[in-house]
């Protein structure tokens, strides 16, 4: 049974609908578009590859293309979805898709150590993308998950009655 509800702007609309998306399409952007950039600043700092054009293989190029092409279409899903329809069955529907995703971002994050989870103060701004925003979006999707800060519309027409 669907469940109409009114969904805060603050943090849950905001977020799914403008915040994220932007920052998946600046992923799409930066890994079609400086793809050397992305695989640098990826890897570990300590990792001494710095990769050119000629280092990227073809395999690689399109592997890129393609992860692009997903945060498109992460991008695009999120909002269109979620900006159609106030109905909170469909909102945790594709949240829930959305957090098991997180959950495999994350993963493959694991190939730089363990410590790449927790150690924020070496983390630059692709592992602060690539992990501590993760854990925001996957915090704020387990939030919404379990109704916290959501009002059942009719609870709210009793209140105004």
């Amino acid at each position: 049974m669907s469940q109409v509800t009114r969904i805060p702007f603050i943090p849950y609309r905001l977020f799914f609908l403008y915040i994220e998306p932007t920052s998946a399409l600046a992923g799409a952007w930066y890994a079609s578009f400086r793809p050397q950039d992305y695989l640098r600043d990826l890897s570990s700092s300590g990792t001494p590859w710095i990769p050119t054009a000629g280092d990227l293989s073809t395999q690689t190029t399109m592997t890129l293309l393609q992860l692009a092409n997903l945060y498109l279409l992460f991008a695009t899903n999120e909002y269109c979805v979620l900006s159609s329809t106030n109905d909170v069955v469909i909102w945790r529907s594709l949240l829930f898709g959305l957090l098991v995703a997180d959950f495999g971002h994350l993963i493959t994050m694991a190939p730089l150590g363990g410590e790449v989870f927790w150690k924020f103060w070496d983390w630059n701004a692709m592992k602060w993308g690539s992990v501590g925003f993760v854990y925001l979006g996957a915090t704020l999707r387990i939030c919404f998950l379990a109704g916290i800060g959501l009002k059942r519309a009719q609870e709210e027409e009793k209140k105004r009655d």
